[in-house]
């Protein structure tokens, strides 16, 4: 008994050393979205976004992102690091009747804090690509010309 709990502790503590690389939180703009990142390498991570949109009209919306830390800033030193994020992706959505799809783009400026394990930043992720509506009989396709005004403040918890 004493090895498999002794087992048990040692995966918690290699599960909890590598868990350093995730994070988790909520984005607010053009919708709401949940977020979670991982960084693979030390200045590049995957973002996924899965949320409601409610430009259009309500809608559900799944981005998923590749970074890079672009730069990072030292412009208050004792209250947390200041960075600049970039990245490439994809974006899809609808709702009934309604879908889109298209490349998104990402430029983020934020701050991780010192004393908690919290980032804090805003971005910007336009998506240029088709949408589709359908049903009634009839269909149609056009340039998702909404997806330019996508602005949001993205606020995560860092393991």
């Amino acid at each position: 008994m004493k090895k498999f709990l002794l087992a048990i502790f040692a995966m918690l503590c290699v599960a909890g050393a590598s868990a350093q690389d995730w994070s988790v939180g909520g984005r607010l703009g053009s919708g709401f979205q949940a977020v979670g990142t991982y960084a693979y390498n030390g200045s590049d991570y995957f973002e996924a976004r899965f949320g409601a949109a409610w430009l259009g009209g309500v809608s559900a919306d799944f981005t998923v992102l590749h970074n890079w830390q672009i730069c990072t800033m030292d412009w208050t030193p004792s209250a947390g690091r200041w960075f600049f994020d970039a990245g490439v992706g994809l974006n899809v959505g609808g709702a009934q009747g309604y879908a889109y799809v298209g490349v998104a783009g990402m430029a983020r400026l934020g701050i991780k804090f010192n004393d908690a394990p919290v980032s804090l930043s805003v971005d910007y992720t336009p998506v240029v690509g088709p949408s589709i509506s359908y049903g009634g009989g009839h269909s149609s396709a056009a340039f998702r010309g909404l997806g330019f005004a996508n602005f949001g403040i993205t606020c995560t918890y860092n393991f």
